[in-house]
């Protein structure tokens, strides 16, 4: 596949509360120097800049769109704008609105603000967050774009309800019988960083299932891995090397590289934090409680080299349209034999071959991500593709069936359903399903009441 480096036309998928995809490009955040303030570094570590930034538009001044299957919603301008940001907070009123997803007019975030994770954030922390942002910060005035999502999810008063069932205005409590270590990473994984917000499955109010904490979860057109400890579901087989080589650059040979959401965290996020940090984190997460999710082996163990350009080359392409669609179009970078160079990864040995969803992903949206100042892209070949060849949804699921065969799970199939469910943002949360029946139940009962009404007035007459 020819390589373009073009990031402005990057593609990022985030996932947290009600909201379950998004596309947007986001500014880069600034390299850490030595001399920076410990409130960008928890900015960083935060990756406030990734959802707080809209294409093209300045750091912090919002208007990020989020689509998720309840509606669009916008992210604000949280620069210290007098008129359009957060000029105006006190340090209790920003720490309210971080940590319990309050403004100071009483107004309730929609958990596409992870607050359920920055509950958790210490005093120490917000007040260092709070002073970055009101004195390092630009202001920049751009005013907020509204967020008006459909009945009934507009009715933002009934994020109380929400909020008394599933978030906790509980702190992060280092637990003694664990290592330093591992409480620091315990609080970035569930707290700062967040990572708790995509890797967890979500309950059918879309909250976090606590009964399975990093077992994995949707993120519309992708899906979050399991990561606790387990050896087959998770990544109990990775080195404690390997954990911290993959977050920081997103890429660890013979394993994984990541794409979608992940890359766009380690873009803009983990790819600054130090040593100590991602060593915490993989200690952490090596010692978490292992979740077994039904895979019958570890997602990196799955392919092997193919000979399949000897076997079928000059065979008509009907006969074999899947690897067809690979030899013309993806072969060039991975190597007819699917085992990449020291540029393109090897398609087996590759966790985004052990899943349809991701497998899917990344041939519609590609690959995008900023290491060290060197961008590593793959171009997506979805129909909204720009500089490379189209494929539609069957052929799509032709060389993906192919891939799935040779290189990754093949008990995986694809039809062309499923990737026009990817391309459309991925399997529909239950909850926007039921509320789409919310207004019609309602004019129902209105109708009946009615109708009860009307003959008890007959029967008195």
């Amino acid at each position: 596949m020819p390589r373009r480096i073009d990031k402005g036309k990057s593609r990022a998928y985030a996932f947290a509360g009600l909201m379950t995809l998004a596309f947007a490009t986001v500014a880069q955040a600034e390299a850490l120097d030595s001399g920076a303030s410990a409130g960008k570094r928890l900015a960083v570590a935060a990756d406030c800049v990734a959802c707080h930034t809209a294409p093209g538009g300045k750091p912090f001044a919002g208007g990020y769109s989020l689509s998720s299957p309840m509606g669009t919603i916008y992210s604000t301008n949280i620069t210290p704008s007098k008129t359009a940001g957060i000029g105006n907070y006190t340090a209790e009123q920003f720490a309210r609105a971080v940590r319990d997803g309050v403004t100071p007019d009483g107004t309730h975030l929609y958990p596409a603000m992870p607050y359920t994770s920055y509950s958790k954030m210490t005093d120490s922390d917000i007040a260092e967050l709070y002073d970055y942002f009101m004195h390092e910060v630009k202001p920049v005035d751009t005013p907020n774009q509204k967020t008006a999502l459909d009945f009934p999810f507009s009715v933002r008063i009934s994020m109380i309800g929400w909020n008394a069932l599933f978030h906790s205005d509980k702190r992060f409590t280092p637990d003694p019988a664990k290592s330093a270590e591992v409480n620091r990473g315990d609080y970035l994984v569930n707290g700062l960083a967040h990572c708790d917000t995509c890797h967890t499955p979500r309950n059918l109010l879309m909250a976090a299932d606590s009964s399975k904490p990093l077992a994995g979860g949707s993120l519309g057109s992708w899906y979050a891995p399991n990561i606790t400890s387990d050896k087959v579901s998770g990544i109990g087989a990775w080195s404690s090397d390997e954990i911290v080589a993959y977050l920081r650059t997103g890429h660890v040979e013979g394993k994984a590289q990541a794409a979608g959401p992940m890359a766009e965290a380690v873009e803009h996020s983990l790819q600054y934090l130090g040593d100590a940090d991602l060593k915490a984190i993989a200690a952490y997460l090596q010692q978490t409680t292992p979740i077994k999710t039904g895979e019958a082996r570890a997602r990196h163990e799955y392919g092997q080299a193919s000979v399949d350009e000897l076997t079928l080359r000059g065979g008509k392409p009907e006969d074999n349209p899947g690897w067809h669609i690979f030899s013309g179009t993806c072969a060039n970078c991975h190597q007819p034999n699917g085992q990449g160079n020291k540029e393109f990864p090897s398609l087996f040995h590759n966790t985004a071959t052990a899943r349809t969803d991701n497998l899917i992903a990344t041939i519609v949206y590609g690959v995008h991500r900023e290491v060290d100042g060197v961008a590593i892209d793959m171009p997506g070949f979805g129909p909204d593709a720009l500089f490379t060849d189209r494929l539609n949804d069957q052929q799509i699921a032709d060389v993906s069936n192919y891939v799935l065969s040779r290189y990754g799970n093949a008990e995986g199939v694809v039809t062309a359903a499923d990737v026009a469910q990817v391309r459309e943002g991925g399997p529909k949360a239950p909850l926007a399903v039921l509320a789409k029946y919310t207004i019609p139940a309602i004019i129902l009962v209105c109708v009946l009441i009615g109708l009860f009404a009307i003959s008890r007035r007959r029967k008195g007459a």
